[in-house]
């Protein structure tokens, strides 16, 4: 990466504060989130976390941390990881680079091409970019959701390995 592009995004990221993701992501949008997440896993056996981080640190700009490295970071600090049958999703929102990442564990990983992942990534991109950060949201979630009940269909004993509640940072 350049040096002028290399400034220019630890510029962007300076400037878009943790308001700037509660201003997109207010009380009653994280509300729908966490309503989609529950209403999504009562329909297949996976697990789904949501996480939105408004900008990275200037160390992890500076050393050239990608969205995606970012998101790997998270998929083990929450543990998503950690579910019984390895189905555990993680959607990461970065604010800052306008970027949707979406890790799946191995037992989905295995079952889900990458392209259908990105697939899912476009379009919440497309709805956040217009400033729909509900309907982006949500519509991702479902389309997660959709994934997980074609390949992990049918309920857990246990339906709740992982929090619902979306984390914003």
């Amino acid at each position: 990466m350049s040096i002028a592009r290399k400034l220019t995004r630890i510029l962007r990221h300076l400037f878009t504060t943790r308001w700037s993701a509660r201003r997109c992501f207010p009380p009653e949008v994280l509300a729908q989130i966490e309503a989609a997440i529950a209403e999504v896993e009562s329909r297949h056996a996976g697990e789904v976390r949501f996480v939105v981080e408004s900008a990275l640190d200037l160390p992890e700009l500076w050393t050239g941390e990608t969205p995606r490295e970012r998101a790997l970071e998270w998929f083990g600090r929450l543990g998503v990881w950690d579910t019984e049958a390895n189905d555990g999703v993680l959607i990461y929102v970065l604010l800052a680079d306008h970027d949707v990442e979406i890790l799946a564990d191995r037992g989905i990983a295995r079952r889900v091409p990458p392209e259908d992942w990105e697939a899912v990534c476009h379009e919440m991109e497309e709805h956040y970019r217009a400033g729909r950060f509900a309907e982006g949201s949500v519509a991702g979630i479902r389309a997660v959701g959709r994934l997980l009940a074609k390949h992990f269909p049918g309920s857990r004993p246990d339906p709740n390995e992982l929090p619902n509640q979306p984390v914003l940072l």
